[in-house]
């Protein structure tokens, strides 16, 4: 798992296409964060690429995320193909028929999977606006969408990326600025000092003889390099895959504080972690959110948390009052040195462990 903030979504479009399963293992072995997979139609862009039976193929072959771009005039006709395919997100241009545009926003959102706009060098931010909350993601293009190679457009970049931000304020962590078109070693530290989460990095990855992973980890390492010197004071960013603890609390109230906390966009991890014993003999569940959304959470959060903390203090005292205190749930020793199964009263400590 990479670390930083800035992560690679590789494009498979200049890939050696009769070979397509090696070339997913290669760039997976050599340190993709996800693959980028540009569907053209020859009508919304003049070219011609995949559909969804090359994604179909794709997705037995890995793990990481797939992300679709359709550059394709009718998204709402085509996008229940391109989802049953295995795509983890779908994003289309904001450019085709408006009549399309919500319908397939919500199409992917009912189907679990994030949907994203993109938008045209000469189109302004503005026409998201219509569409505000309904999309998780915000593809900047920084070439003329149709053929690979081109030129970075950095006017456009610095346009266009620092303001996508406002739209993606139901999603204040998971929502993703990507950059598509002349992503490489040179232009990765200017887009990642302008604060975007997926840079798309194309055909300098396939040239031959290039290193593609040197190649990976220059353009995530330039990238966080760009956004610790031009928008955190220096400091390096949080790693984008971090947990903190946030709460630790009873089960019932940890299900109840997660989902007040998400309702806000802040996703929330509950695990079986490192909290105290209750009088029911269960620990306390650790309720982690994202390092980068600590101090968001505790903005918002902070005098939840106490009043939950205090629940939990009269729920334990009610308990011991009715029931006394059970032994806690432990995992039994077996002959061959594994550990299986709720321990029996008889088998457990005889009292909490502190």
């Amino acid at each position: 798992m990479a670390g930083g903030r800035a992560r690679v979504s590789v494009s498979i479009l200049d890939a050696d296409h009769s070979n397509m399963a090696y070339a997913i293992r290669r760039a997976e072995r050599e340190g993709a964060d996800r693959f980028h997979i540009d569907v053209m139609d020859g009508h919304f862009v003049p070219n011609l690429t995949f559909g969804p039976k090359m994604i179909e193929g794709i997705r037995p072959r890995t793990e990481l995320p797939l992300d679709a771009h359709l550059m394709i005039s009718d998204p709402l006709q085509f996008v229940d193909e391109f989802l049953d395919a295995g795509c983890d997100s779908v994003t289309f241009h904001v450019e085709v028929d408006p009549a399309q545009i919500e319908p397939t926003l919500r199409k992917i959102r009912a189907a679990g999977r994030a949907p994203g706009l993109a938008v045209k060098p000469k189109t302004p931010l503005t026409a998201l606006e219509p569409y505000r909350g309904l999309f998780d993601i915000v593809l900047v293009m920084t070439v003329e969408p149709g053929f690979g190679g081109q030129s970075f457009m950095k006017d456009v970049a610095a346009e266009k990326i620092p303001a996508a931000r406002q739209y993606l304020g139901h999603k204040p962590v998971e929502g993703e600025i990507q950059v598509d078109g002349g992503v490489n070693r040179e232009s990765a530290e200017f887009v990642g000092g302008l604060g975007v989460d997926i840079l798309i990095v194309g055909s300098v990855l396939w040239i031959k003889g290039r290193n593609m992973g040197r190649e990976i980890r220059l353009v995530r390492a330039l990238a966080d390099e760009g956004y610790q010197y031009r928008l955190n004071d220096g400091k390096p960013p949080i790693p984008r895959d971090a947990m903190v603890t946030f709460a630790q609390l009873p089960k019932h109230l940890a299900w109840a504080f997660m989902a007040e906390i998400e309702k806000g966009g802040i996703p929330v991890i509950p695990l079986r972690g490192t909290g105290q014993f209750n009088p029911d003999g269960v620990r306390d569940y650790d309720l982690l959110v994202p390092a980068s959304a600590e101090a968001l959470a505790t903005e918002r959060h902070a005098a939840d948390r106490e009043r939950h903390l205090a629940e939990a203090a009269r729920w334990r005292e009610a308990y011991i009052a009715e029931f006394g205190v059970k032994p806690p749930e432990t995992l039994r020793p077996m002959p061959d040195g594994s550990r299986r199964g709720p321990a029996t009263a008889s088998q457990a400590p005889e009292s909490p462990s502190p």
